[in-house]
This record gives C-alpha cells, structure tokens and sequence, in this order.
C-alpha cells in the first residue's frame, strides 16, 4: 500500500516520520491549521500523486469520558460540528439547511483493524465520531453543546473533514487518528500534554506502519 499521512503542523509531522521509521511507502506531508488549508493541500497532494489511503493524523482535544488525555481516537466518522447555522431553536446542520453534508464515513475495514491494533499492542484505544471545527472550543457550555450534538463524539480537531472531502473526492480511502493532549472546554495551557501526546502519535505511528 502507498499511504498519505497529512498533519496540521511539523511537530506532527515530526513524530509520525520517527514512528513509521520514515518507511519509504508512507509520504507525510504538512496540510495546514484549519480545515480550508487542509483540504487544499491534500487536494493538491492527491492531484499529481496516487495513494491507497489517505489518515488525518495529529493531536486534540479529547471530551470528557470518551477520550482521556493520553490516549489514542480512531475515528468512526469525520464531522464538520460547526457546518450549519444559528437558529432561534439553536443550531441547525448543513443537513438540515438542505446544503449538503457534513459527515464523511471513515473506511470501516481499516480502522477496525488499525482499532485492534493499536489495543493489542496496549495502547489506550477509543474508536468514535472526530469533530471539525474551525473554531476550538473554549468554554464549558461550547463543549456540551457539541457533545449533546453529536452523540459520543470523542475528539475536537480542525483538519479532520478538509483531509476527507479532498480524499472522497479522489476516490481514497481515508482514516484519522489522533492522540489527546488536553480536554475538550475552557482553555488551561498549563495543563495540556503537548509533548506527550506528540509522543503517543510516534508510537501509534509505528503500529500503523506495522499494520498496514
């Protein structure tokens, strides 16, 4: 298989290339903060080049009881959270609107086996739905919002769905996967796992590189 690994920002792109032991089949390239940026670079990635699976790989912010700082989320789904618009009733999807879609189906074959995996290895492994959005949540209230929008969902990023309509769009496979470095909610710096959780994407890499 050749593989297209895309990151938000080098320090990602950094511990994937330690993990997957720059293996040749892989190419991991850098997309962009935000969801514009990284559907545009894969896009263009995906242009001149033919893969059998692109991943979203990186680091985020995990919800409370479905992703605990330190572990590992392979997505089920990929979901813009934010795609919609304000309502008197609240917020109302895309779906909603009549405009679209706001939802990507993962390859449920791969992330199944990448799941298993990376348990088996015994790495703490959660599998759910990975929002998008281009707005990182800051508050409390923000953060139960979005959980009661989306049932389960386990991860906050903000290249997840840009990396999946350019690769549905090229006809490819896609995965993401990301490791928790702080809590969905309020924003404490102080208390996020930065280095650790770039840490856990190098040893979730290597088990990718073994798997797939």
């Amino acid at each position: 298989m050749r593989i297209l690994v895309m990151t938000a920002v080098a320090a990602e792109q950094e511990a994937v290339l330690r993990g997957i032991d720059n293996a040749p089949r892989f190419d991991v390239v850098v997309a962009g903060v935000g969801p514009v940026a990284a559907a545009i670079s894969t896009a263009k990635v995906l242009a001149t080049n033919k893969y059998d699976l692109v991943i979203n790989a990186g680091i985020g912010g995990g919800f409370s009881e479905q992703a605990e700082i330190g572990s590992v989320v392979v997505a089920t789904e990929i979901i813009a959270a934010d795609l919609g618009a304000e309502t008197g009733e609240g917020f109302a999807s895309i779906e909603q609107l009549g405009f679209g879609t706001s939802r990507v189906a993962v390859d449920q074959r791969f992330a199944n086996k990448v799941a298993t995996a990376l348990k088996t290895a015994g790495l703490p492994t959660h599998s759910g739905p990975i929002l998008t959005l281009a707005t990182v949540t800051g508050t409390k209230e923000t953060a139960d919002q979005l959980a009661t929008r989306v049932p389960g969902a386990t991860v906050e990023a903000m290249e997840g769905f840009g990396v999946a309509l350019a690769a549905s769009d090229a006809n490819v496979p896609i995965l993401e996967i990301r490791t928790i470095s702080n809590p969905v909610g309020p924003r404490d710096k102080g208390a996020w796992k930065i280095k650790e959780a770039l840490h856990m994407l190098e040893k979730a890499s290597s088990i990718i590189a073994e798997v797939l």
